[in-house]
């Protein structure tokens, strides 16, 4: 057992709001561990290992398709009515 696991009720991640789809859901920002700045389903994500073969796959995607993902990321943020709820949810906090 790692000496983490016994604060793991101690460490306050922030709570935000997070897209999933069409609907609004309560997610985790991670404030400490490996992935300090990224927003996860349950605070415990937040130390949980790395996966090596993921985290080289999707580099290799981002590099061929950042444009295109950030264009259809623009439009969703713009359009969808989830994404426009969360500008406001998330500005109050």
């Amino acid at each position: 057992m790692l000496l983490r696991e016994f604060f793991i009720d101690q460490i306050d991640e922030k709570q935000i709001w997070a897209r999933k789809g069409k609907t609004v859901v309560r997610k985790y920002r991670c404030t400490t561990g490996q992935r300090q700045n990224r927003i996860v389903a349950k605070p415990q994500q937040c130390f949980a290992p790395i996966d090596i073969k993921k985290r080289a796959n999707l580099k290799k995607t981002r590099a061929r398709l950042a444009g295109r993902m950030a264009r259809k990321a623009r439009k969703t943020k713009r359009t969808n009515p989830a994404s426009l709820m969360l500008k406001n949810l998330n500005k109050r906090r």
